[in-house]
């Protein structure tokens, strides 16, 4: 299917795809839920790790001195 000037493509293919059948295209609503890989749970708990670092007293230097740049 062609687009036509002021349509959205995205929207049309979906369409399409809904049409024929395709999975892909189906609402994320009737999707089913699938399992977490393994590889997953470790991820978040390296991110969570990086996220819970202190914040290097560098840092809190350079902040600090944007903050008072920033009142004056």
């Amino acid at each position: 299917m062609t687009a036509q000037p002021g349509t959205d493509r995205e929207t049309m293919s979906t369409a399409d795809n809904h049409e024929t059948g395709n999975p892909a295209a189906r609402p994320a609503s009737s999707a089913p839920l699938r399992q977490a890989p393994d590889w997953a749970e470790g991820l978040k708990q390296l991110y969570d790790a990086v996220v819970d670092e202190p914040l290097p007293d560098s840092f809190h230097e350079l902040l600090h001195r944007l903050d008072r740049q920033e009142q004056q």
